[in-house]
């Protein structure tokens, strides 16, 4: 869900299941965007003219970590103005797209959401493994690259693969409206990692912003509390796991951060290529899934004894071939739909990254935020009853988007504990 993110926190969340890139921590510190901004230059430089889609994204992903493009220069010629604003609504529509096809999805696996999360985990590890090899063929990554040390990307698979199975066993029980809410505690979990992991340190408007985002989940949230609101008739668990595969998958980011940092240092200062990190990180993610599903399925009341049939159930929902299984409508479609989207979605993030700054990209997910909970509220194919907005939700909202918007605002710099 991962879910490229995004950490660049690809959805995994991996090419994120969840939407996607956490564009805020892309905005690293001076030291990561030296060393991410060299390498993006010495790859520029023997680049050649043409390139496949695999490179392009790689291409974004190390412009990712610099410091981007400067935005009056591009926007004082009408191509470059144009080019950001085309650049920004595709971004904002397939972040909408993104987030109502993911809840669109899980209507027909809802019975089977850790089925999903293999399914799609191990789509994403042949499409991450296929763009590395081509890349190492290419001269892109080394092979000092591919000896780092595994154990951290171990830990980062097994983060993500909580994330992912969490965020999915979740999103099939809550009403679409809410998943877009809980999503945005990611922020603040990943500041808070951040601060105690990398020791960094955050400007007042970046705090003040995580205080608002948090206020407003809480008060969209707490709008579910009575009779006939958004919430009312779901456990508290599903609200709970939702904001806790945030917390996990905002550790990954955390941690991804962490290894890019670390291996300046073993990289003698050049860059790590970004697909090492994803590649390794979702083929344990695969792995650890895997592993996790008899754990996983017992919390949901499937023994360990039912569980192959259970995975035989879900890939014939999946794939929507045995009549004896009810509520798999829209499947396949809708799951292959939500995979091809999600990829394009993070492509055209990344695009967005390097023709633009990581601000830009940042805003437009912002903006996509209030959109899709718009769309996921109103009567949709598959979800035909829609959800009914009250006001408090609506406040609630109003303030997230406030505090994302704030959390964002260009700062000067940022500084790291000694």
């Amino acid at each position: 869900m991962g879910g490229l993110a995004p950490s660049l926190a690809l959805c995994p969340p991996a090419i994120p299941l969840r939407p996607s890139i956490s564009v805020p921590s892309i905005l690293r510190t001076r030291r990561a965007e030296g060393f991410v901004g060299k390498g993006l230059r010495a790859w520029r430089r023997r680049q050649t003219p043409m390139r496949s889609s695999a490179e392009a994204l790689g291409d974004a992903a190390a412009a990712s970590g610099g410091k981007g493009v400067d935005l009056s220069r591009m926007l004082a010629t009408s191509n470059g103005g144009r080019q950001m604003v085309l650049a920004s609504a595709v971004t904002v529509t397939l972040a909408v797209a993104n987030r109502v096809l993911y809840k669109l999805a899980l209507v027909p696996m809802q019975k089977y959401p850790f089925f999903m999360a293999q399914m799609t985990t191990f789509g994403y590890v042949a499409i991450y493994f296929s763009i590395l090899y081509i890349r190492h063929r290419l001269g892109i990554v080394t092979k000092e690259m591919l000896t780092l040390p595994k154990s951290r990307f171990m830990v980062i698979g097994f983060l993500e693969a909580l994330g992912v199975a969490a965020g999915m066993s979740a999103g099939a029980m809550l009403p679409g409206p809410a998943i877009p809410i809980l999503s945005q505690t990611f922020l603040v979990w990943q500041l808070c990692f951040s601060f105690l992991i990398l020791g960094r340190r955050y400007a007042f408007n970046q705090i003040l912003g995580c205080f608002l985002v948090a206020a407003g989940v809480v008060i969209a949230v707490a709008s579910g509390a009575n009779d006939g609101q958004l919430l009312s008739q779901i456990k508290v668990i599903w609200p709970a796991l939702m904001v806790a595969s945030s917390a996990v998958q905002a550790g990954a980011s955390i941690l991804k951060e962490f290894v890019f940092i670390d291996a300046a240092k073993r990289l003698k200062g050049g860059p790590l290529d970004i697909f090492v990190v994803n590649s390794f990180g979702s083929g344990f993610q695969a792995l650890f899934v895997f592993f996790l599903l008899p754990f996983l399925s017992n919390l949901r009341g499937i023994s360990f004894a039912e569980l192959p049939a259970y995975l035989q159930s879900g890939a014939a929902c999946f794939i929507n071939a045995d009549a004896n299984i009810s509520g798999c409508d829209g499947a396949p479609l809708l799951p292959i739909l939500f995979m091809a989207v999600n990829i394009a979605f993070n492509i055209s993030l990344l695009n967005l990254l390097k023709t633009t700054s990581a601000l830009v990209a940042s805003l437009s997910i912002t903006l996509s935020v209030p959109l899709s909970i718009y769309i996921l509220s109103l009567p949709l194919p598959w979800i035909p009853e829609g959800a009914r907005l009250t006001p408090f939700f609506a406040i609630g909202t109003i303030i997230l988007v406030s505090g994302l918007l704030l959390y964002n605002l260009p700062k000067r710099k940022e500084t790291k504990v000694d």
